[in-house]
């Protein structure tokens, strides 16, 4: 017997075994929060979700984009949309207005959901459905269906696009991650085996949740009846009093959530305020991997699990997991840090191996399907059946990947990709400029910060901070450079090839990574 894996099931079994539970607790003060959903609750909202798809004449495969933060309606939304056969988009709500057009566009999304938040900037983002998360102008769309009321029929395949997940990579514009029903479904499951979720886990949504579908981490709690808690911005204080309040023990962030969490709890044992977690959570951390000391005062200054993992939007994102093993248990802290800076070993169905240029290759069947309406690029990607990271490692005794350098020219600041051709191509439009080279280097807070290095046109003048602004008026604000240097020329193969490793060298130098 072969029954269809599709997302829909998490739910279906979260409502069906702890339906009186409350499932997402919404955060309070904003436009349209849902409040305290139960997963009965929940259930019949993605079902009246579908109910009104119907309605409005969205049919099976159809697209629909969301950009928001995170949001009960967002969590609502996995379900409502991809359970029921069609395809969620999850925009990245720090984009403006020109990028989340494109993808609107790319995606051919009939629908649009926008946080109120977003309404005035994206006013002029054309969609056949256009609607407003705040309660009023979605009521309908998010309204509990009614006991029995079925939506249309799908037939349901496991094979069938779930989602279509934007990112930066090696080309300007970004491209459409296409994660099937399967990919979803059985992503979800490993990470919520390796992570240990059971129903008396209690879940922070510090990751968004249109990052790679929050890591498939919400269907994987949801299918346990985990209670969720939303945040939908990330603040170290507001995130300890969450896991005080709630009594939280698992969450999902990139680097730079870790630093802000530990600020905060710095500054609580500074005015001796309790700090929440110590022996009970856990928190999962991938985007670029931290220093190792990093990893040691999560332990000793917080008292809370680290797990590190590895993977990439086109895996769902699950390919390497590093949770400290029993082994492991008697060294000193320090030691287990080091242990723990690596990469991981592959995840139950991952097989990982390196190229003869040290490029992490990586095949499972959580790796995507391809990218949107993008066949060259998918078949350069999954080329000899393997997908091509564009990251640069090795694997150590025990099968532990190490992660060394990108070969594709991507940074990853603060969890989030930045193709450096973007930011290049944004810097070439202003008139003084000539020739740039845009790099990653070291940053204590974001991990990579993004650095223009840029030579001006004869007889043009452009101050560090005229640069900056011309990208911030053209580009969502994390992509724009944090510095630029002036340079007299920059290095060049006799073929005319730029040479950024030469460039990145100086900034890097002492350092066993050229990832941070």
């Amino acid at each position: 017997m072969k029954v269809p894996l599709t997302v829909g099931d998490y739910l279906r079994r979260g409502a069906a075994v702890y339906g009186g539970r409350i499932a997402v607790h919404d955060e309070p003060g904003t436009a349209g929060s849902l409040g305290a959903v139960t997963y009965a609750e929940l259930e019949a909202r993605a079902r009246g979700m579908a109910l009104t798809l119907d309605d409005l004449g969205v049919g099976p495969g159809e697209r629909v984009a969301i950009v928001s933060p995170n949001a009960a309606r967002f969590l609502i939304s996995f379900f409502g949309v991809s359970g029921y056969g069609r395809v969620l988009v999850p925009v990245n709500y720090r984009l403006n207005a020109d990028e989340i057009g494109y993808i609107v566009g790319h995606s051919g999304s009939s629908v649009l959901l926008v946080d109120p938040e977003s309404e005035q900037s994206l006013r002029d983002v054309p969609a056949k459905h256009k609607i407003v998360l705040d309660g009023a102008a979605d009521a309908a769309l998010f309204a509990p269906a009614a006991a029995g009321a079925a939506p249309a029929h799908w037939a349901a395949d496991e094979d069938a696009t779930a989602s279509i997940n934007y990112t930066s990579g090696t080309t300007a514009r970004p491209k459409g991650v296409q994660l099937t029903h399967r990919n979803c479904w059985l992503n979800a499951a490993t990470f919520g085996w390796h992570t240990a979720v059971t129903d008396r886990d209690v879940f922070l949504h510090t990751l968004p949740m249109f990052h790679c579908n929050g890591w498939g981490m919400p269907y994987a709690v949801t299918g346990m009846g985990v209670p969720q808690v939303v945040v939908r911005k990330v603040d170290g204080e507001e995130i300890l009093r969450r896991i005080e309040a709630h009594g939280v023990t698992l969450m999902c962030g990139a680097p730079a959530v870790v630093a802000a969490i530990l600020t905060a709890a710095a500054d609580r044992r500074a005015a001796g305020v309790t700090v929440p977690g110590a022996g009970t959570a856990r928190i999962v951390v991938a985007g670029a991997p931290p220093p190792s000391k990093t990893i040691e005062r999560v332990e000793t200054e917080l008292g809370w699990e680290f797990i590190q993992i590895y993977g990439l939007t086109e895996t769902a994102p699950l390919l390497t997991i590093n949770r400290a093993p029993a082994e492991w248990d008697a060294l000193e802290p320090a030691e287990r840090s080091r242990l723990q800076s690596r990469a991981g070993v592959p995840a139950i169905g991952v097989e990982i191996r390196t190229d003869e240029d040290g490029e992490v290759l990586a095949r499972s069947n959580h790796v995507f399907d391809g990218y949107w309406e993008q066949p060259e690029e998918s078949a350069k990607a999954l080329d000899g059946g393997w997908f091509h990271t564009g990251d640069k490692g090795h694997i150590e005794a025990g099968d532990y990947l190490v992660i060394s350098d990108r070969k594709k020219d991507v940074i990853i600041s603060g969890g989030e990709n930045v193709s450096s051709l973007e930011v290049e191509d944004c810097l070439y439009q202003h008139p003084a400029v000539a020739e740039v080279a845009v790099i990653g280097v070291p940053d204590a807070r974001w991990g990579e910060t993004v650095k223009a290095l840029v030579v001006l046109r004869s007889g043009s003048a452009a101050t560090e901070a005229e640069l900056i602004e011309h990208c911030r008026g053209l580009l969502a604000h994390f992509k724009c450079p944090t510095s630029v240097e002036v340079r007299e020329a920059l290095p060049r193969t006799a073929t005319g090839k730029l040479q950024k490793f030469k460039l990145r060298e100086p900034y890097w130098s002492g350092r066993d990574r050229r990832v941070n």
